[in-house]
């Protein structure tokens, strides 16, 4: 079937990178676009006049949350009160167990999607808290998880996350790593049965990548054994490193070495690896504040770097430079990591922290954040198809509305949508040709009781914390109200 959209701002591509084309159209038959222009002529089977709206390639979220958010809870606390958001070593030992029950996370997954395209997200790379199950993500979960993932019509690249380790609070406070290996092993199995999965399936919006966790919870045996098995199946890798200053102390305390280091002896940099934040190098201003190389590790090894700025930035952090990195020839692409999965306010806020680190309003225009929500990600995932509007791309396509008075008066469309939108603006978005969003909306997905059924296992959430933590402190302890309930004076 051939379909048509027009729109006041269309994001087309050319020579290699984007233009704006006003009043523009884009037809795509089946799953593939077969025009962008002003004047089409052929016959068309659906056509949508969107007005004034802005139409880009479908936003590409490589570190995507598919879970209850935790930084509502963690992002905020004191250091007293840091302790208790981890595992205890004794919960580890004695007390570890899964907070919800299966069908309990098949919600959590849905509701998580949801969020995704509600945010104009079509292609998405999921990360979800292990914090409330008794180690990582197992098979059988992945598998019900590609399913609802097929069912709303998002592009997955999926895999059970795993791991040998799991961060937690020492006797002392402090902070450290626990093993059970097997369980690692056990881990990698279950995500290489998850690639053969992906294969029988043969479904182009469901494909298999393996995602270890925390570089600091993997033993050497099991880096090795996942840049084996990625060079095996010709797999993406994607893994959590270089995100904070804790996890360096920690690797140097295990293997007496730097993260970067172990990435390079481990074989992983021999990989199209994927690292979120990607923070901590050399240049950091905790570690050496200046470049002693290691940029040019990265961008040798062609490591994309999957820059999260709005979590970064909740948990005290910030890049240092997307302007260094990208002129160094990393390859930055974008995630959202938290709630909301809103990549417009992630962009816009990145603009403006690289203002403040390299001391220049140019540091990071709004242009390169949109090629790094787009064609950075297209280029971490290997597809020339993706992240693009031109004949032969795959039609995986946004539409942000702009006609609200709030939106304020408009200069550039693109500039002033990150200045002055979100991304809840998202009206209509089509992944492979087919209708996800549709006028702000999923079919078949009642909002109403999906907000009510996450909300009643967030809290439950909360709750659990009080069960992992060092001093057993409730959670009235754990999370204070911002302000005191009210209370009635006495008569």
């Amino acid at each position: 079937m051939r379909t048509r959209w027009r729109a006041a701002h269309v994001l087309a591509h050319r020579d290699g990178t984007h233009a704006l084309l006003r009043d523009g159209e884009i037809v795509w038959d089946g799953d593939t676009i077969v025009y962008v222009g002003t004047r089409y002529d052929g016959p068309v089977d659906e056509e949508l006049d969107l007005g004034e709206a802005l139409v880009m390639p479908g936003l590409i979220d490589l570190d995507a949350l598919t879970d209850i958010d935790h930084l509502v809870l963690d992002s905020w606390a004191a250091p007293e009160r840091d302790g208790g958001l981890l595992w205890s070593r004794e919960y580890f030992t004695d007390r570890r167990r899964d907070v919800f029950t299966p069908a309990e996370r098949a919600t959590v997954r849905e509701y998580a999607l949801v969020q995704l395209a509600l945010h104009g997200i079509t292609t998405y790379m999921p990360i979800a808290s292990e914090i409330h199950s008794a180690w990582a993500e197992p098979y059988d979960e992945l598998v019900d998880m590609a399913e609802t993932s097929r069912r709303i019509g998002l592009r997955g690249y999926l895999g059970p996350a795993y791991r040998s380790g799991v961060n937690v609070t020492l006797p002392d406070g402090g902070r450290g790593v626990e093993f059970d290996e097997e369980r690692g092993r056990a881990g990698l199995r279950d995500a290489l049965r998850f690639l053969d999965h992906t294969a029988a399936l043969a479904d182009p919006l469901v494909n298999g990548v393996l995602l270890p966790c925390r570089i600091e919870t993997l033993t050497v045996e099991l880096l090795r054994e996942t840049a084996d098995a990625a060079r095996r199946r010709d797999a993406l890798v994607r893994l959590h490193c270089l995100q904070g200053t804790t996890e360096r102390n920690l690797v140097r305390e295990l293997h007496g070495t730097t993260p970067l280091r172990l990435l390079e002896r481990t074989g992983l940099l021999d990989t199209r690896l994927l690292v979120p934040h990607g923070i901590v190098i050399d240049r950091h201003p905790d570690v050496h504040g200046e470049d002693r190389g290691d940029l040019a590790t990265l961008a040798a090894a062609g490591v994309s770097v999957v820059h999260c700025p709005q979590t970064s930035l909740r948990y005290g952090q910030v890049l240092h430079s997307f302007d260094a990195y990208r002129r160094a020839g990393v390859n930055l692409c974008l995630g959202t990591d938290s709630f909301p999965p809103d990549l417009i306010r992630g962009m816009d806020l990145g603009v403006h922290l690289a203002k403040v680190v390299d001391g220049r309003a140019d540091a990071a225009p709004a242009e390169r954040y949109v090629e790094a929500a787009t064609l950075g990600g297209a280029r971490a995932l290997g597809r020339t198809d993706l992240g693009r509007l031109e004949p032969g791309a795959q039609a995986d396509l946004v539409a942000f509305r702009l006609d609200d008075i709030r939106d304020g008066v408009q200069d550039d469309p693109v500039r002033t949508f990150l200045l002055n939108g979100t991304a809840r603006q998202a009206s209509h978005s089509v992944v492979a040709g087919r209708p996800v969003l549709t006028d702000g909306r999923i079919p078949g997905i009642d909002l109403a009781n999906l907000r009510r059924r996450a909300q009643e296992l967030f809290d439950r959430m909360r709750a659990a914390y009080s069960e992992r933590d060092l001093l057993r402190r409730d959670t009235a302890e754990l999370f204070p109200p911002t302000f005191p309930p009210f209370q009635e004076p006495s008569v």
